[in-house]
């Protein structure tokens, strides 16, 4: 699972299951023991938990990089490599 941003302890991810079509457009985070799932597009807590600074802040990033989470999304659907993106 790629890394694409990490900033205050967080860890942003993207990945395509093999054989598995995902639900809509969205990214994982992980923060110590917490995990959690966004939507891209608005960017919204799709499962899991954030304490609440973490998740501000995850929520903000992801409005700022909208564009590049989505092209992203469009790159690990095709099969590439996501790029990284700059954390806040």
């Amino acid at each position: 699972m790629p890394t694409i941003a990490q900033f205050h302890g967080i860890s942003i991810y993207m990945f395509m299951e093999i054989g598995q079509p995902h639900r809509l457009p969205h990214f994982h985070v992980y923060y110590g023991e917490y995990t959690a799932s966004f939507a891209i597009d608005p960017p919204t807590l799709l499962e899991g938990l954030l304490p609440r600074r973490q998740m501000r802040l995850v929520l903000a990033w992801a409005e700022l990089n909208q564009e590049e989470l989505q092209a992203n999304w469009e790159r690990v659907q095709r099969g590439q490599t996501p790029l990284r993106i700059q954390g806040i």
